[in-house]
């Protein structure tokens, strides 16, 4: 793996960011294990395929079912994931979309958590991509979209591969390792260890920061900081 230098020669117009770890400082799937009474066995799962081995549907299946949140958890967790937003991330995306630059969050979260989320953060809904989740028709778990790409350890890849024929520059920013398989198809890899320290996205990363506002010096050209200097 070659890495990549900064500042990068041409403006990135899209950012990709994970979600869980990444804009939250919290994992999604355990804080709702914690609400259900199973965290240490959840936890457990979700640390050794964030550091280790991916997602895969298998993974996804067992603690989904261990789990089993209602409707309204997942609502309740979108609003727990801006409660722990990352510091400064709203100004981070702002300044983004003032340079013209799409923002995307690509997570294998529940979808109705990450929505609400994005939505705190005027982010488009458009521009979210999550697992959809099945619910009855009081709110309690049925299922999940079992053939969401996201669900498995090359899905990140697969959408980030779908984004590439609409912006010719891509930044990713994330903190695992569905977030490193997408390394070849973006201008720049930006590992996020803040939240999470992992050595393991630390060696796979062009970069790895532990505070967002690093962004800024990694992401923008020259020319790009002076016309906010500027304005």
């Amino acid at each position: 793996m070659t890495k990549r230098t900064f500042p990068l020669q041409n403006p990135a117009d899209a950012i990709l960011f994970d979600c869980d770890g990444t804009l939250s400082t919290i994992e999604g799937i355990d804080e709702l294990a914690k609400q259900n009474g199973i965290a240490q066995t959840v936890q457990a799962l979700t640390s050794d395929a964030m550091t280790h081995t991916g997602l895969n549907a298998q993974l996804y299946e067992k603690r989904l079912q261990m789990v089993k949140p209602t409707q309204n958890q997942a609502i309740d967790l979108g609003k727990l994931y801006y409660k722990h937003r990352v510091p400064g991330i709203e100004n981070i995306i702002q300044t983004f979309l003032k340079l013209n630059k799409t923002i995307y969050i690509i997570s294998a979260g529940l979808y109705d958590s990450v929505a609400t989320f994005g939505a705190l953060l005027n982010i488009p809904q458009k521009n979210i991509f999550a697992v959809r989740v099945q619910f009855d028709a009081k709110g309690q778990y049925l299922d999940f979209d079992r053939n969401s790409p996201l669900i498995s350890n090359v899905g990140k890849k697969n959408i980030v591969t779908d984004l590439g024929n609409l912006h010719k520059n891509m930044v990713f920013v994330g903190d695992g390792m569905n977030d490193v398989a997408v390394y070849d198809l973006v201008s720049l890899f930006i590992g996020y260890g803040g939240n999470f320290y992992r050595e393991t996205i630390a060696e796979r990363s062009d970069f790895y920061i532990t505070s967002m506002e690093d962004l800024f010096t990694l992401v923008l050209t020259e020319q790009e900081r002076e016309q906010l200097t500027a304005s």
